[in-house]
């Protein structure tokens, strides 16, 4: 909890220094796309990697998209939170989207409800445009991989719920944040009775949020009992978490979580944090100390299996980054565990065949062990991929030493 509470005042101060500075493409950008099914422009807000230099260019890599209801009020937050999560290792780099709602009430809710006489929300109009426009113009703009995720607070939530439910295979992760679920006399929650067991969700995951509205001495099981509407939002989450766990047959993997201390606003923000941390809770690599310390202990295998395991999560190929890789490879070279540090140079020459950044490490793991002609081979190889300064330097102190020496 402390460190969730230094990194909140870090998110608070990273975007007031940011507001103050007045650079609106510190964290992403806006861009307007022209919907036939809406009639209207939309304006979505854009994050693009940090590592991939906010760019679009598709070669330097590809990455899963979160998508995020209410992107004006949300995007900042859930960047951040990427961000932080991608430096960690916790998560891979994510582009975020956010959707700036044009009517939200109208756009994130379904049928009748008899607090709002007249009103019929037109939410499958709206899903239908992120389905059939939103997706394939971002799949074809951006480096996107199939993996989605969307996410969505209050009746955004009610619309994370309602697509889970109707259009299951639309993302591969949903998250709901205090969703509405109450909406049209539990609408959602009545369906989920009979869509749960109809669909297979394998490989699909849900995470629900549950802000504390309750009354002093009143808690989750007593609230049940309850059947005015001042709790009609908690009670309708913890009636449909009650029929998930019936259906737990059909593959879904979900995870709930009550937020004692927060109110329906401030739940988003540590509901976001927790909630992509159970999205890509398949992704941390877990290295002990032990291994690292053990000369015999194949750093390498452990990577490739671990990897492997985490392709299969996200549904393509996934390898490790060339900074994780090169880092574990020199931590190894100054302990003087050459069997360690060689594999894992050779690991990432073979994973980033035009980087030069990775000969380079290779003629430096060479240099250190004394094999001097491969060294020469590895900074010349480095050398034609892009001029180093530093690498062209050490070729030609071995160049010397080697007409010195003859």
């Amino acid at each position: 909890m402390k460190f969730f509470l230094c990194f909140c005042a870090f998110i608070l101060t990273y975007f007031c220094a940011n507001a103050q500075g007045g650079n609106p493409l510190t964290v992403g950008f806006e861009e307007t796309i022209s919907s036939k099914i809406l009639g209207q422009k939309r304006t979505v807000l854009i994050h693009i990697p940090t590592s991939n230099g906010g760019s679009k260019i598709k070669d330097r890599g590809r990455y899963p998209v979160v998508y995020l209801l209410d992107g004006s009020d949300n995007f900042n937050s859930v960047v951040s939170i990427i961000e932080h999560m991608e430096e960690s290792s916790l998560c891979p780099p994510t582009i975020v989207v956010g959707i700036v709602q044009a009517d939200r009430l109208s756009e994130l809710t379904t049928g009748t409800e008899k607090e709002f006489p007249n009103f019929v929300g037109k939410g499958e109009k709206f899903m239908s445009f992120v389905e059939k426009e939103l997706i394939p113009y971002v799949d074809a703009a951006y480096p996107t991989t199939p993996y989605r995720t969307l996410i969505g607070h209050s009746v955004g939530g009610l619309t994370v719920v309602n697509t889970l439910l109707h259009n299951p295979n639309l993302f591969n992760s949903y998250v709901s944040l205090d969703g509405a679920l109450w909406w049209s006399d539990q609408k959602v929650v009545k369906e989920a009775k009979t869509l749960l067991p109809a669909h297979t969700y394998k490989g699909k995951k849900l995470f629900l949020a549950m802000a504390n509205r309750l009354e002093r001495g009143v808690d989750t099981l007593s609230v049940q009992k309850d059947t005015s509407s001042t709790t009609s939002l908690i009670r309708s989450n913890i009636t449909f978490i009650k029929e998930l766990a019936k259906n737990r047959e059909n593959g879904l993997r979900f995870k709930y979580k009550f937020y004692e201390n927060d109110d329906h606003s401030s739940v988003r923000l540590i509901g976001e944090y927790d909630a992509l941390r159970f999205v890509y809770d398949f992704y941390k690599l877990k290295i002990y100390d032990s291994e690292l310390k053990d000369p015999n202990f194949n750093l390498e295998s452990l990577l490739v299996a671990h990897y492997k395991r985490v392709s299969e999560q996200m549904g393509y190929i996934i390898k490790p980054s060339e900074s994780q890789v090169n880092n574990l490879g020199y931590q190894m070279m100054r302990t003087k565990q050459y069997k360690k540090s060689e594999p894992l140079f050779k690991l990432n020459v073979a994973n980033n065949p035009n980087s030069a950044n990775c000969y380079d490490s290779l003629g430096d793991f060479y240099l250190e062990t004394g094999a001097k002609t491969k060294a020469i081979e590895s900074f010349k190889k480095a050398l034609t991929l892009q001029a180093i300064p530093e690498t062209k330097d050490k070729l030609e102190a071995l160049l010397n030493d080697k007409k010195a020496s003859k």
